[in-house]
This record gives C-alpha cells, structure tokens and sequence, in this order.
C-alpha cells in the first residue's frame, strides 16, 4: 500500500497496486502546472486510489486529461487521460516515502528545459513511451 497527501495534510490518499509508468516528465504542462522544472509520476489502476482524508480539486490542463490538486495548499497530486479512466497518475514526490517507486525513465525530453542534464542513466524518450 502506498500512501501519500499534499503538503497542509489536508488531503490523504491510499494506492493499492503495484505502480506502472513511472516516469520523470519533462513537458510543459506539467512543468507549468507545478511549478517545477519536471515531475515525477507513476501509474495506478483508477479503482486503487482512495482518498482517506479530504478530496483534491481537478481542473482540464488540457483537453485530453485533468489534473488534481489540493484545493488549500496546491500540491500537485494526480493526472488523468481522459482516454484511459482505468488508470491515473499520481506525484511521486507526494508519497510519503517517494523512494518506493523510483522513476524508469524520462519523457517528453524533446522538451526539457535547456539547463535540465539529464545524467542519471535512466532511459530518454522524445515524447511519450509505449504505455506499460
């Protein structure tokens, strides 16, 4: 079981399932809706993550997907494709032990930022990978 929140605590979560995908993401709608530079995510099936404490507020960063946030202090919590409701991506760095899924690859570099080295041997995709 995975667990994990925002940073004011105000919203808690659960995933069960052994996480898929995780990636370090280098496009520009997750470095503007976070604020960082890339992002760090994995998948879970949909039906795994529950909410223990509070619920995260969604907004459509685009017109493929909608991301989740905590509605009081703004963590980023999750991403999910509208094409693919089975299955929905959470913050690596919002676990409380983000060293339980550590990332296997990078994606979207074609989008880097010119300053991100990308120098930790893990495998670089111009775009998106084939999904697990």
């Amino acid at each position: 079981m995975l667990k994990g929140g925002c940073a004011c605590g105000r919203v808690r979560y659960e995933a069960e399932g052994t996480p898929y995908n995780a990636t370090i993401c280098h496009c520009t709608d997750c470095r503007r809706s976070s604020g960082a530079p890339l992002v760090a995510w994995f998948s879970v099936p949909s039906a795994g993550l529950r909410f223990t404490a509070g619920a995260p507020r969604r907004f459509a960063s685009s017109a493929m997907a909608e991301r989740g946030f905590c509605p009081d202090c703004g963590t980023s919590l999750t991403y999910q494709r509208h094409d693919l409701p089975e299955e929905i991506d959470i913050t690596t760095a919002s676990l409380d032990d983000p060293d339980q899924v550590p990332p296997q690859d990078h994606t979207w570099a074609r989008s880097r930022l010119a300053w991100v080295r990308i120098a930790d041997g893990l495998p670089v995709h111009a775009t998106i990978r084939a999904r697990s």
